[in-house]
């Protein structure tokens, strides 16, 4: 290797290559199972090359002993799955969304494959987060994940000790914020079917001898989803500006 590169160089790109690799192992769009891993991997090393010109200054000497370099290694991979992980985490909102909106328009027994996910879910669920995925590319976002594969050298530089309890409560964080984010897309579905519910009650009330499910349950599901298609700008809106938010996080350098 030292006609083209000397170990130290190399030591550096296989050190950025450990974490790279391992954010784009969970991003969205890039870490799906539908993704060629070679495809993942060409990507993790252009981005490992780009990316050594402006952060090898903040990476460690290679070290004198093989435990050592491992022990780097780990470190590494453990730092970018935690960051691919919260940047994922959040799009559980979609589905979170999608699974209360089935559940309130009665469409919730309708099952589909989830391409994004490891197991089948609502039909809606999985093309709420189709619609999150297209939303982040469409929008540039994806550009964020770059900037904050940067940022991250600043927020957790190799030379510094890993801060697991900020990483803990971040993750934390991330997931009730996607859950709170989720109830609120799905606000709308939600007040229709609470209005709808209870008129429902009322006329079972007034007219007990008519068969209010016969007609309540076709209507739920024609004005659920009317209600859900007319709130679906709004709620693409939301979802990839909250997103954003959370992608620039480790843009600007700051964990905890």
């Amino acid at each position: 290797m030292e006609p083209y590169a000397t170990a130290e160089q190399v030591w550096a790109g296989g050190l950025i290559f450990a974490r790279v690799g391992a954010i784009l192992m969970l991003l969205p769009g890039f870490g799906e199972s539908y993704v060629p891993p070679r495809v993942r991997l060409s990507l993790a090393l252009v981005l490992s090359l780009a990316l050594w010109p402006i952060v090898g200054s903040s990476l460690p000497v290679l070290p004198a002993t093989l435990g050592a370099t491992v022990g780097w290694v780990i470190r590494e991979v453990l730092t970018g799955l935690a960051i691919g992980a919260i940047l994922r985490s959040f799009m559980t909102a979609m589905t979170t969304a999608g699974e209360i909106v089935s559940l309130q328009t009665t469409l919730g027994f309708s099952q589909t494959a989830n391409p994004l996910q490891a197991q089948p879910g609502t039909t809606l669920s999985a093309f709420l987060m189709l619609l999150g995925v297209t939303l982040v590319f469409a929008t540039n976002t994806h550009h964020l994940f770059i900037g904050g594969m940067v940022g991250s050298y600043e927020a957790i530089a190799p030379a510094r000790p890993l801060i697991v309890s900020d990483f803990t409560a971040m993750a934390v964080r991330t997931l009730s914020q996607s859950f709170m984010l989720g109830v609120q897309l799905a606000a709308p579905v939600l007040v229709f079917a609470l209005i709808f519910n209870l008129a429902s009650g009322l006329v079972a009330r007034v007219m007990p001898s008519f068969q209010v499910y016969f007609a309540a349950a076709p209507l739920s599901v024609i004005l659920g989803l009317s209600v859900f298609t007319l709130s679906l700008g709004v709620l693409g809106t939301v979802f990839i500006d909250r997103y954003r938010s959370v992608a620039a996080f480790f843009t600007g350098g700051a964990v905890g």
